[in-house]
C-alpha cells in the first residue's frame, strides 16, 4: 500500500493518490472524515491489471484527516499513514493524513 501527495500551486488542494495491493479483492474504497465514512463511487479505487487498486482524491491542504480502506466490506489501515489515532467508536486505530 502507498500514498502519494501532490500539492497544487494554484489552489489550496493536495491530490492524494492511494494505491492498495489487494489482488483478490473485488472492491476497495477510501473512507474517512472527509466523506463522512461513506464508501461512495467518488472514493472507490479502480482495479488495475496488476491487481492493485488505485485512485486519486482532492483534499484541502493544511488539514488532518482520519481514514481507512474498506476492502470487500472489511476495514484496513494504511501502513504508511502519517500517524494513527484511536477511535473509540470503531474500537480500533484509524490512519491519519497530514496535509
Amino acid at each position: 500500500m502507498a500514498i502519494t501527495k501532490n500539492y497544487l500551486k494554484t489552489r489550496p488542494v493536495c491530490k492524494v493518490t492511494f494505491t492498495v495491493a489487494e489482488p483478490d479483492a473485488e472492491k476497495v474504497s477510501v473512507v474517512g472524515d472527509f466523506n463522512n465514512w461513506k464508501p461512495t463511487k467518488k472514493y472507490e479505487l479502480k482495479k488495475l491489471k496488476n491487481g492493485n487498486f488505485k485512485g486519486t482524491i482532492d483534499l484541502e491542504k493544511d488539514q488532518s484527516y482520519q481514514f481507512r480502506y474498506l476492502i470487500d466490506g472489511s476495514y484496513k489501515n494504511e501502513e504508511q499513514a502519517d500517524s494513527f489515532a484511536w477511535n473509540d467508536f470503531a474500537g480500533a486505530e484509524n490512519g491519519v493524513l497530514e496535509l
